[in-house]
């Protein structure tokens, strides 16, 4: 399966075209990306433009479209999203959700995995993984939350992503080790492999994960 997939949960942008013959061709984000203004409005589509002409892939070539769904920024995952709903509409082709998370814990080389994006207002959006099996579904809490939570289950994962690298001190003090870089960045790589293994949704169907509310509510 040709798959063209990326990812905008967090300050950075990643993309990723991967070949039925296995051969990956992705744009991976510096880290220091994760900690500045994001971007995704002006790097996104040259991104993919770019991994498409590196693949050697026509558009009519491809099989699907993965897009990480979060949870992650407000304004980074509607972009993803519409950009996804917009190419599979387009391309006539499947569209496949991925959690950015799970993206992100393919990334960490530990048997316990502890992703971790920066979800502001003092907190991280975490989920546990022991390989692949996810033990403690995503949510949403603050770092001391989450170190009392791991303390309390006695588990001692390796953590990664910009939520780790932000609460950083929090983190480390509370026993959870730290990721060595390019680990902190979901790659897009991971998003399109992940979604070998996830059914095709609707176009429509397929929306941000959010995990709670915006901090911007409605005038009444």
């Amino acid at each position: 399966m040709n798959v063209l997939g990326f990812d905008t949960s967090t300050a950075a942008t990643s993309a990723c075209a991967l070949r039925a013959d296995g051969e990956a061709f992705d744009v991976i984000p510096d880290e220091a990306a994760l900690l500045g203004p994001p971007a995704h409005a002006a790097e996104l589509m040259p991104s993919l433009v770019r991994v498409m002409g590196e693949s050697g892939l026509n558009w009519d070539d491809l099989d699907a479209i993965a897009v990480g769904v979060g949870p992650g920024t407000f304004t980074g995952l509607r972009i993803g999203v519409a950009t996804a709903r917009g190419l599979a509409h387009a391309r006539g082709i499947e569209l496949r959700p991925v959690s950015s998370l799970a993206a992100l814990a393919a990334g960490i080389d530990a048997e316990l995995r502890l992703p971790l994006i920066d979800a502001k207002r003092g907190e991280v959006f975490a989920a546990l993984y022991r390989g692949d099996e996810l033990l403690w579904p995503p949510f949403a809490a603050t770092p001391e939350a989450v170190v009392q939570r791991l303390r309390d289950s006695a588990h001692t994962p390796l953590s990664a992503g910009d939520g780790s690298l932000r609460f950083r001190e929090t983190l480390e003090a509370g026993g959870i080790g730290i990721a060595a870089a390019p680990a902190h960045v979901v790659r897009a790589l991971h998003v399109c492999r992940l979604a070998e293994g996830v059914a095709a949704t609707p176009a429509d169907a397929v929306l941000p994960d959010y995990l709670r509310e915006p901090d911007a509510k409605p005038q009444r």
